[in-house]
């Protein structure tokens, strides 16, 4: 199958769209297929993959206004003519807003299939951004999505958003996690000598530090004594956070085996964010035998079992949160026990598992556009 990935966000970004496209692009290498990527340049001083599994079209973009970290892609040529120079079977639009709508358009004028994963909650980020325009949010959704052949929703609650709000033919595709990568053993005692000096329980966030994550609400935990909260990620939110977390710990951006070493030496896992279609973090904590504290909304309804692998937290709330660690930290068998289950829960959610279902997501639309084209 030749595929023609069109996605937001690419690495050297790191979120959850870029890692989400990496990964599928591997996974239809190693099967044999032959992706191509098309994504945003990288911030000038940002090298590109270098070890990209194919091929990878960079059209030119600019920094989002106040958030400079997100790319977003200029009009270029370069998008469609690369749909005909691969002679694309299938595009597959990763979390499309800005470059996947123009990958959306050029599949249809060339009547090549499209496959829309929808990844990031737009109308979630026009209340947090803007205080208004879900509305019309939802409606940029509607006729993005309804274009597709097929929209992939990553969690139950994004699919039931996603038909609630009209969008037809979604189907269920979650995402993998590297079991290998995120382990337990990966726990590195002299690491937490340093991160909790006086020996205190570690309570980690590892994400993007921006309004929709709503980190602040660790707050809370900050201030329970035996506690240390340690901070992973970067981004524009960091400043206020430092101010908000007192005697929390920043660690900045942490990526790879690193990011691994740091997951696993945590205690706990929290994540504060509502507005998550699923929340790849929780799955790494999960792989790294670490107990959840993680809203019930969204995609961690999907993934922590409350009272078995962590706590699920009414959303918005600092004192559930806190709550939440202090009943963790009182409790060590519990976090073992939480630790052990959620091991248990991921250790077949691979990416090639999942990888796998892509490709039957793609067979099946073919399947039903060569139908159409014999009726």
């Amino acid at each position: 199958m030749r595929v023609v990935i069109v996605t937001e966000s690419f690495p050297p970004d790191v979120n959850g769209v870029a890692h989400c496209a990496l990964q599928t692009a591997r996974h239809l290498v190693d099967r044999g297929h032959a992706p191509v990527v098309v994504a945003p340049a990288p911030a000038p001083g940002n090298k590109p993959d270098a070890n990209a599994p194919c091929p990878v079209v960079h059209v030119p973009s600019l920094p989002l206004p106040g958030y400079p970290q997100v790319r977003v892609a200029l009009p270029s040529r370069r998008l469609a003519a690369t749909l005909i120079e691969h002679r694309a079977d299938v595009v597959h639009l990763a979390s499309p807003f800005v470059l996947g709508v123009r990958g959306m358009a050029a599949a249809a004028r060339l009547g090549t299939p499209a496959v829309a994963v929808y990844q990031t909650d737009l109308a979630g980020y026009a209340r947090t951004y803007m205080g208004a325009g879900e509305a019309a949010a939802w409606r940029r959704i509607r006729s993005v999505h309804g274009a597709a052949d097929l929209t992939l929703a990553p969690s139950s609650a994004a699919l039931r958003d996603l038909e609630t709000h009209g969008v037809p033919r979604v189907e269920l595709w979650p995402r993998g996690v590297d079991t290998d990568r995120f382990r337990p053993d990966r726990r590195d005692e002299a690491l937490r000598r340093e991160l909790a000096p006086n020996g205190e329980l570690i309570v980690g966030y590892v994400g993007r530090l921006a309004p929709e994550k709503q980190v602040e609400l660790l707050a809370g935990a900050c201030g329970l004594e035996g506690v240390r909260v340690v901070v992973v990620g970067d981004g524009p939110s960091r400043p206020g956070l430092e101010q908000a977390l007192p005697g929390a710990v920043f660690l900045g951006r942490r990526t790879g085996d690193d990011l691994a070493r740091v997951f696993a030496s945590f205690d706990v896992f929290a994540h504060t964010g509502p507005f998550e279609t699923f929340c790849q973090t929780v799955q790494e904590a999960m792989a790294s035998g670490l107990p959840v504290v993680a809203p019930a909304a969204g995609g961690p309804l999907d993934l922590v079992a409350h009272g078995r692998t962590g706590l699920l937290v009414p959303p918005h709330d600092t004192a559930a949160v806190r709550d939440a660690v202090r009943a963790l930290a009182a409790d060590p068998g519990l976090r073992a026990a939480f630790g052990a289950a959620g091991r248990a829960t991921v250790e077949g959610r691979t990416w090639a598992a999942v990888g796998d279902q892509l490709i039957g997501h793609y067979a099946n639309v073919l399947a039903a556009r060569r139908m159409v084209v014999a009726a």
